[in-house]
């Protein structure tokens, strides 16, 4: 959804912000979908990784400033559409401005952490699609309108209707389009899964999809 969200016709250069589970399909979605180019933004080492498999340029955002790196790969056009796969769940230490995210939502001036969303208006180019399918839970502070407005940005977003997309995406599944199971890394029993999902949220052990089987014994990496 988040790539079709950018209405690629062919050619387009797609960043996008988030290199976890959704990060991932949304990289294969854009490029199956036309994108010439994906510029996939995460700090984790094991998700840059399979990033760059799919294809995608990638950025540390721990390493270089990002919007600087968009508008130097782009040649100061900015992407045509901007993809926020991360939502509220945004590092801590990315930015100044997630910094005091951080310390609004510490405190209760605010309910999100929206410096993602607020670099992806930036980066786009003109007349470009800002897609959002990280999940906010509130009200956003400081979001740039006046800068979207003025340069004719389209918004889209929501949470996945996912009966829409699932007969599609099954097809291309039995044709050989698509094959999902390269996100997996960790398969277990169900009891794993309080913590598995720690090992998840902390970025451990190179954890990026986790399948949980009730009845297996053996826990086992993929």
């Amino acid at each position: 959804m988040a790539a079709d969200f950018c209405n690629l016709k062919g050619g387009e250069t797609v960043a996008i912000w988030g290199c976890g589970p959704v990060g991932q399909f949304a990289i294969r979605s854009a490029f199956l979908l036309g994108a010439e180019r994906v510029l996939a933004i995460d700090t984790v080492a094991e998700r840059l990784d399979l990033a760059r498999e799919a294809g995608a340029e990638t950025i540390d955002f721990m390493k270089e400033d990002v919007y600087d790196r968009i508008i130097e790969l782009t040649k100061g056009r900015g992407a045509d559409a901007c993809i926020d796969a991360v939502g509220t769940e945004a590092a801590p230490m990315a930015s100044a401005d997630s910094m005091l995210d951080r310390v609004k939502t510490a405190t209760f001036m605010g309910t999100d952490r929206p410096h993602v969303l607020r670099q992806a208006i930036h980066c786009c180019r003109n007349f470009g699609t800002v897609s959002i399918v990280g999940v906010y839970g509130g009200f956003l502070d400081k979001i740039p309108m006046g800068s979207a407005i003025n340069r004719g940005l389209t918004f889209r977003m929501a949470q996945t209707p996912v009966q829409h997309y699932l007969p599609p995406l099954l097809e291309r599944i039995e044709n050989g389009d698509i094959d999902p199971s390269f996100v997996i890394t960790h398969t277990a029993p169900l009891e794993d899964g309080p913590e598995l999902y720690k090992t998840f949220r902390d970025k451990k052990d190179g954890c990026i999809k986790v399948v949980l089987k009730p009845g297996m014994k053996e826990p086992a990496h993929v």
